[in-house]
């Protein structure tokens, strides 16, 4: 009996050390951010997936935290802080629209998309 404790220990020590290395990798993923997009009417549904970077606070200092700041026809539109969101109110034509990840002090990750829609 004192045997097959022993070995559920150790089992549940060793699964437990893997998915802890595991939450480590992933939270120090490198950053990548992908972008799929959607025009209907006059918005713009925006879909983004961020690895390495988080949209919300955290005490551990090793995770990178940020927001999107977006961009439309070179000027500033407005920002989000979580990756779906919706652009509104574009006028009718083509728009060049850029995403630029940053952190909460507006300095750049180097994580920018770059893409032209077309408001009917």
């Amino acid at each position: 009996m004192k045997k097959h404790i022993l070995i559920g220990f150790i089992l549940c020590w060793v699964l437990g050390a893997s998915m802890l290395h595991e939450a480590k990798a992933i939270s120090n993923e490198i950053p990548e951010l992908i972008v799929q997009h959607e025009t209907k009417g006059n918005q713009v549904l925006v879909e983004c997936i961020l690895t390495g970077i988080s949209f919300r606070e955290t005490e551990d200092s090793k995770q990178k935290t940020g927001k999107i700041v977006i961009w439309v026809d070179g000027q500033k539109k407005s920002e989000a802080s979580s990756a779906v969101f919706i652009i509104k109110d574009l006028s009718p034509g083509n728009h060049k629209v850029k995403l630029d990840v940053v952190d909460l002090k507006y300095n750049s990750y180097g994580l920018k998309k770059e893409f032209v829609i077309n408001i009917p």
